[in-house]
């Protein structure tokens, strides 16, 4: 029988490290969702809550962990092995970390490209060195793996937010960061998306389960303790913002249109799947103790049949996202957040 949607959680952030500070919430939720996500921060998460946290990941799969790179100079070795042997790589730093050579960059305008207005017009100067350390991070990356200086990647966004590098088909690329941690992912089998939260977040059950969760996924939340139950939910919160992101449609879907469930190996896959035919890798990690950093890919290309299945309702290309699922978030383009 296939275990619960979610295994085992996560004990609370390393001895000697500080607590997370408080994170600023994800644009574009309905009026008064935003506070429902950040509400009731903890300094730790309890004792217990994370031992199910294995280095493979939550999916089951050992897709490789994310791998921490300390600066422009590397090291970009297994950043490259990694994608030439599994399709896609992720990498994930802190924006301090490469502070110094976004300040002391002689190139930086020539490396942001396009998004040069854009790093001079945010008035912030955090927000704005936060910016272009996560372009930074996103070219170098790509630059690694598709063996090209950095400076000669034209990053681009399509409609919706999501990220991409021009006359480069064959590489995508997805963004996350929260607090200081910075997240990449690129993948060459297909698109890719990238989500992070703190563990010390404490998202309101009640106030977001509507808006996050199917009714099966309330159900088996709702008979959870309350810790266990909130380090759940922002699991399933990573998880759908990874896939949705993966998709190019970001929050303007709603998640409690997107289903997980776990597969007779404790896989995690999209509810609407049969057994053995998952046509997405869904993986959370544990980075530094205190951020679940989840991912949703592509597998590799496998040769096209008569037999393959029907694509996921949730993927059909037809309408456009808001109008598929008949909701609008207010105030709200819909972009995907980065």
């Amino acid at each position: 029988m296939p275990g619960p949607l979610l295994p085992g959680l996560p004990s609370g952030p390393p001895p000697g490290t500080s607590p997370v500070p408080p994170p600023s919430a994800p644009s574009g939720l309905p009026s008064g969702l935003s506070s429902g996500l950040s509400s009731g921060l903890s300094s730790g998460v309890p004792a217990g809550l994370l031992s199910g946290w294995g280095a493979g990941g939550l999916s089951g799969l050992s897709p490789g962990q994310p791998l921490h790179v300390a600066g422009p100079d590397g090291p970009w070795e297994q950043v490259h092995d990694q994608l030439a042997g599994q399709g896609h790589a992720l990498v994930h730093t802190t924006w301090g970390q490469w502070l110094t050579a976004a300040l002391l960059d002689p190139g930086l305008r020539s490396l942001l490209g396009r998004d040069w207005p854009r790093y001079r017009q945010t008035a912030a100067p955090a927000g704005r060195l936060r910016f272009a350390v996560s372009r930074m991070v996103l070219k170098h990356t790509a630059a690694a793996v598709l063996q090209v200086p950095a400076d000669a990647l034209d990053l681009a966004y399509r409609p919706g937010g999501r990220p991409h590098l021009r006359g480069l088909a064959e590489a995508e690329v997805s963004l996350a960061h929260t607090d200081e941690l910075i997240v990449v992912g690129i993948s060459r089998s297909g698109p890719i998306g990238v989500d992070a939260e703190p563990v010390t977040r404490r998202p309101s059950f009640e106030l977001l389960h509507p808006y996050v969760c199917t009714p099966d996924e309330a159900a088996e939340l709702a008979a959870l303790g309350e810790d266990e139950r909130a380090l759940r939910l922002l699991h399933l919160w990573t998880l759908k913002e990874a896939y949705t992101k993966a998709l190019g449609h970001g929050m303007r879907r709603r998640f409690s249109a997107v289903g997980f469930r776990r597969d007779e190996q404790g896989r995690t896959v999209l509810a609407g799947e049969p057994d053995g035919v998952a046509r997405w890798i869904l993986a959370t990690h544990l980075v530094h103790g205190r951020y679940l950093v989840s991912s949703a890919r592509r597998p590799p290309q496998e040769i096209e049949s008569a037999s393959r299945p029907a694509p996921h309702p949730l993927e059909e290309a037809g309408l456009p996202p808001a109008a598929t699922l008949g909701w609008q978030l207010p105030g709200s383009s819909g972009a995907q957040p980065t």
